[in-house]
């Protein structure tokens, strides 16, 4: 049995009253105390009770932290409000609210070098609970339940910018607080526009995802416009996605309901870094240089590294060695980032290379042009690895029309 309303097995229906009566002392501090409400947090835990009751009682501490009963009315900092993307607009042909993710115009370091991370994950706490409140009007409107929400995920643009360590790490933190929270609320995210990278990103996230919402997550081919409208009356999707709504004014865009982003400016930073930990210290000795070796075995991997000096500057470059099993000078090597001269001291470095070619990578630290003072250098790198199914998937979907999801494998 599905495990939803009018469809309990006898074990699962007894599972729902013991449930409610295990948890009648925070009941009334739920935003909903009906059986579809319950039965989210049940199915989330396979109906085991006391993983579901563990898992609600965490989430009503979370709501009165978030004091989600008003949050609503929370208006969030200027900065957040005018350029995080995304917003709800329209509905689909059941009823359900529609959110567009916009990614490409997004910018992490702007956002997170002008705003907390308390306040971004407080703002998108607000949309979740937006997105709940808008399902329970629709529920009244329609006279039917309506309990998820269609994401539309515009991936356009998305390029290594967005792999910004901290920027990742803050969207782990945003999709654990979703799973979290608001179980059972992804009705599907159409992801639409996926550049190459996509396999690299979503590698870097799936293990936040829970199986069923994995399961969710489908790449639409060229024929996007199309499948959005076997879900979405094309009179409920903004021009700017194939179909016919605009903003009273004309703009296919739909702004007024859909934050674009943008770079944020500097006037509104507040830090200019961010307080990073370092895996490894060398001390590059004057007149020397040190090399750091990264073996890629298939293209499409992502090389991401942050350093910082200390006293002075000091040169980075990217190699790809020619010979296997010796040192090279960096003349003998082919270069894939040309060696340059940076202010690490003052602020650190942090930067990605996607690897089309596979082999051996050297992160070369230079300081040959230092007659007088050795550097110390603090720095970490990670290599970053494609979803080989969804990469796989993306490859064969290329330009054709059609459909695949994701793989939702752990």
């Amino acid at each position: 049995m599905s495990g939803r309303v009018g469809e309990l097995s006898p074990r699962q229906a007894e599972a729902l009253a013991q449930f409610r009566e295990n948890i009648k002392d925070v009941l009334p501090s739920l935003p909903s105390q009906d059986d579809y409400y319950l039965l989210k947090w049940l199915r989330a835990r396979s109906f085991d009770l006391p993983k579901s009751e563990a898992m609600l009682r965490k989430h009503v501490e979370v709501r009165k932290r978030m004091d989600a009963d008003n949050i609503v009315a929370w208006e969030a900092p200027e900065v957040i409000r005018k350029y995080m993307t995304g917003g709800m607009c329209g509905y689909d042909r059941e009823g359900s609210p529609i959110w567009y993710d916009v990614i490409g115009p997004l910018d992490p370091k702007g956002l997170l070098f002008s705003a907390s991370k308390q306040d971004l994950l407080k703002n998108k706490f607000r949309d979740c609970e937006l997105l709940r409140q808008e399902c329970e009007k629709q529920s009244q409107k329609l006279g039917k339940k309506v309990e998820m929400v269609l994401t539309i995920c515009d991936c356009e643009g998305l390029g290594l910018k967005h792999l910004w360590k901290p920027m990742v790490e803050l969207n782990k933190e945003l999709l654990t607080m979703f799973e979290e929270n608001y179980p059972e609320s992804l009705k599907c995210m159409f992801i639409v526009k996926a550049p190459r990278i996509l396999p690299v990103a979503y590698n870097l996230v799936k293990h936040i995802l829970s199986e069923d919402t994995r399961k969710k997550v489908m790449v639409l081919g060229s024929n996007w416009k199309e499948v959005l409208q076997k879900y979405i009356d094309p009179s409920q999707i903004p021009v700017e996605y194939g179909g016919t709504l605009t903003d009273p004014d004309g703009n296919p865009k739909c702004p007024s309901k859909i934050n674009y982003g943008g770079d944020v400016p500097k006037q509104y930073y507040v830090r200019d870094q961010l307080a990073q930990p370092y895996e490894h210290t060398v001390v590059v000795n004057r007149g020397s240089s040190h090399q750091v070796e990264y073996e890629i075995l298939a293209p499409g991997c992502v090389l991401r590294w942050q350093f910082k000096s200390e006293g002075a500057d000091v040169g980075f470059g990217v190699y790809l060695k020619t010979k296997v099993g010796e040192r090279q000078r960096a003349g003998d090597m082919t270069e894939v980032l040309p060696t340059q001269r940076y202010n690490a001291h003052m602020v650190p470095e942090d930067g990605s290379l996607t690897c089309s070619t596979p082999g051996i990578y050297v992160l070369r630290f230079d300081n040959t042009y230092s007659y007088i003072h050795a550097k110390k250098v603090s720095y970490s790198v990670e290599v970053l690895l494609p979803d080989a199914s969804s990469a796989q998937q993306i490859q064969q979907l290329g330009d054709k029309l059609g459909e695949v999801a994701l793989d939702h494998s752990a």
